[in-house]
């Protein structure tokens, strides 16, 4: 009996030693979902508000629940200076959660990776392709212009099912390329410079290098910078626009669960002391070309204020789903802006009938300069899925993009 109560008496001590020996958490973070369900939702929080920095090696974040302390992926984005993590799972409007961030590393694993070639990157998720940035110059098909000839777009992006969803080189415009974005009709140094129709040769956009490449169980991504350029300056070529890419892919659940998160950022800067000018015009910036099998008749559109194919074009909407058919199943993405975007929500430029184009147009309504000295960014999302889009589940979605949960943090 006498050393039962010993041995019991030190198990007391030793757990008393290595509860006063633990840290403190770091950072308490509650996330109030608001006014909308959320489903496997990107949450991210800057560095600053939880106290750490980007070089702080080991974190762990534990949700706190009524079954006990749960352990959660996450992530920092060393570029953006942000603590990332997925809400994972359903949680109701109204619902609070409550996470505590931990000075311990926890184990994870790269979820999200980065594969790099000569020509092109690709993001995946465990063995399945997301998208790839080709970085490497493409030409076009055998006997079409070399002005045709381009890199700094992604194509493919693919259905988590494994569908092409992207097309580049269609005859019909050889100067489309899959997911894409160069102004149209502008004005430079007095001069007309188109970037979007490559076959006029006055201007094109090429990919410089990469700033940073990202693997994570959170995301994966890549930044890259690009150049708008005028081709036909007086004594040669002439850079217009820098521009950095910012791609993320989220790890909420793989193709298994039928859907990709897809971030894009656009920042844009004039690389001189010259202004670009941007009249109104019907199409220019981010664009979209589907799949060959996406045809008229059997895929189509629906904006957040309910329009179609039919009556889409030169309206304005949160969020744009493009959809259809493909040899693995019917899928489809949602195209969302986000509020802090110019003319948000934003003229679309979409095709009223033959094969599926899609383009937030933030010149369509308004003229606009872009002014040296200052940057632009433009913000987007998408949400790509295998099989039916309801008008409902995309808001829900965009909800998360463009009205994400409330998170407090208290040190």
């Amino acid at each position: 009996m006498l050393n039962r109560k010993l041995m019991w008496a030190l198990a007391c001590i030793g757990g008393l030693c290595c509860g006063a020996l633990s840290a403190a958490p770091l950072a308490k973070i509650t996330v109030e979902a608001g006014d909308a369900d959320r489903i496997d939702t990107p949450l991210c929080v800057s560095l600053d508000a939880v106290g750490v920095d980007k070089d702080s090696k080991p974190l762990r974040l534990v949700e706190i629940t009524s079954g006990g302390r749960k352990p959660t992926p996450v992530q920092i984005n060393a570029s953006r200076g942000e603590l990332c993590w997925i809400l994972r799972g359903k949680t109701a409007a109204g619902a609070t959660r409550v996470f505590e961030l931990i000075g311990k590393k926890a184990k994870t694993k790269n979820a999200v990776e980065i594969i790099k070639t000569d020509k092109h990157l690709d993001i995946q998720i465990g063995d399945d392709k997301v998208l790839r940035y080709n970085h490497a110059l493409v030409p076009p098909p055998e006997g079409q212009d070399p002005l045709y000839t381009r890199s700094g777009f992604i194509h493919p992006l693919w259905s988590p099912a494994g569908a092409v969803l992207t097309n580049i080189h269609p005859k019909d415009h050889y100067h489309h390329l899959g997911l894409w974005m160069p102004w149209t009709k502008a004005r430079f140094e007095g001069r007309d410079v188109d970037f979007w129709n490559l076959k006029k040769g006055q201007g094109t956009v090429r990919f410089v290098k990469f700033l940073s490449t990202t693997e994570g169980p959170v995301f994966g991504g890549f930044r890259a910078a690009q150049e708008h350029v005028n081709l036909s300056a007086p004594g040669g070529e002439k850079v217009v626009l820098n521009e950095v890419w910012d791609v993320r892919v989220w790890n909420t659940g793989g193709a298994k669960k039928g859907v990709w998160i897809v971030d894009f950022t656009s920042t844009q800067e004039c690389a001189s002391s010259s202004p670009l000018e941007l009249p109104a015009y019907r199409y220019g910036g981010f664009g979209f070309r589907g799949t060959a099998e996406w045809k008229d008749g059997v895929a189509d559109y629906l904006t957040s204020q309910g329009k179609t194919r039919k009556d889409g074009h030169a309206t304005r909407a949160k969020w744009c789903i493009v959809h259809g058919p493909t040899s693995r199943g019917d899928s489809g993405v949602v195209f969302m802006s986000h509020p802090g975007n110019r003319e948000h929500p934003e003229p679309m430029r979409i095709w009223p009938k033959g094969d599926i184009f899609f383009n937030w147009c933030p010149i369509q309504k308004k003229a606009w300069v872009l002014e040296p000295g200052k940057k632009y960014v433009f913000n987007y999302r998408m949400f790509v899925y295998n099989g039916k889009m309801t008008a409902a589940k995309a808001e829900r979605c965009w909800q998360d993009f463009g009205n994400p949960p409330k998170i407090t943090v208290e040190k």
